[in-house]
């Protein structure tokens, strides 16, 4: 049964600058074409350099006169952001979107960041939290909307206080959902923060559903030698057309909360299909972890300390 086209319409994007994590494959890459082919200047930081010029030749075939480019970036290194947030602000331009998409999943054995932080934590979200702050003043100078990509994995489980690094007992799938909602209530405290402070910015969240994307496929670097048996269990019900959504309707939740006029700021995007695994993009109701103001609060100062990047008062 052949599947029904899923499509959104991308407003026109020229003049504005556009910064989008994890888009040398993926997600990322499909949203970093549809921000390119609405006319956006594309920045593209990546920590592959070989992917990443794999991902601009995918982008300039796609988009013929594509205005985009590479940085380096690595999230699992507050250095390398740090880094990254310096050369930015040195070129002195205004970021009209950024897009926290990045990120890594349930490595079989726990791992650690640069800094020492568990990888999914470090990555997901302390790298991308640090981001915001080193990008703030060209984020506020470009009133930019943030869209930060959780994931229906911040439905489950909580954020493991006593434990922040699973030192002591290791669960990926647990640490996995600790860093999506960790990078949620921060997403939903900076937007309350810049209204707060007047600082512009708009921040938003989605969700991709669940659809066949590579963060459960092989990924040695990871330390997965083979598919998991969820990846290929996800890969053929969405061959099938069957409730879940393609890697392509997967990133419209994220391109809609980032250039629709009518996604708002602490607003909660993702598919509107049964279950919210597949189908159109649209607006639903926070996730019961991610509606805890004081949680929130908690999240964005404990950031701050880990980091060592602070955000003004």
């Amino acid at each position: 049964m052949p599947r029904a086209s899923l499509d959104i319409t991308v407003p026109d994007l020229s003049g504005r600058r556009a910064v989008v994590t994890g888009a040398s494959d993926g997600l990322g890459l499909g949203i970093a074409t549809r921000l390119a082919a609405a006319g956006a200047e594309v920045l593209l930081p990546v920590r592959n350099t070989r992917k990443g010029e794999a991902a601009l030749t995918t982008i300039r075939r796609a988009v013929p006169g594509a205005d985009v480019a590479l940085r380096t970036l690595d999230l699992s290194s507050l250095a390398s952001v740090e880094t990254l947030g310096a050369a930015l602000r040195e070129e002195d331009r205004p970021i009209h979107l950024l897009v926290n998409n990045a990120g890594v999943m349930t490595p079989p054995h726990r791992q650690t960041t640069a800094d020492g932080f568990e990888l999914q934590f470090g990555t997901n979200h302390l790298g991308h939290a640090a981001l915001v702050a080193h990008l703030l003043p060209l984020l506020r100078a470009g009133r930019a909307r943030i869209t930060s990509q959780v994931s229906v994995a911040a439905n489950q489980h909580a954020i493991h206080w006593s434990d922040l690094n699973w030192d002591h007992s290791y669960d990926g799938m647990k640490a996995y959902s600790q860093s999506k909602i960790a990078l949620g209530l921060f997403g939903l405290e900076l937007h309350r923060r810049s209204r707060a402070h007047g600082w512009g910015i708009t921040s938003n969240l989605c969700h991709p559903g669940v659809a066949p994307t590579s963060l459960l496929a092989a990924r040695p670097e990871v330390g997965r030698a083979q598919h998991t048996r969820g990846f290929r269990v996800i890969r053929a019900l969405s061959s099938r057309g069957l409730l879940l959504g393609t890697v392509r309707s997967a990133g419209l939740p994220a391109l809609y909360a980032t250039t629709s006029p009518e996604a708002r700021g602490g607003g909660f995007y993702g598919p509107r299909g049964l279950g919210h695994l597949g189908g159109p993009p649209g607006e639903q109701r926070l996730y019961s972890r991610l509606r805890d103001v004081e949680e929130a609060e908690r999240v964005w100062q404990v950031t701050q300390e880990l980091t060592k990047v602070p955000f003004p008062e």
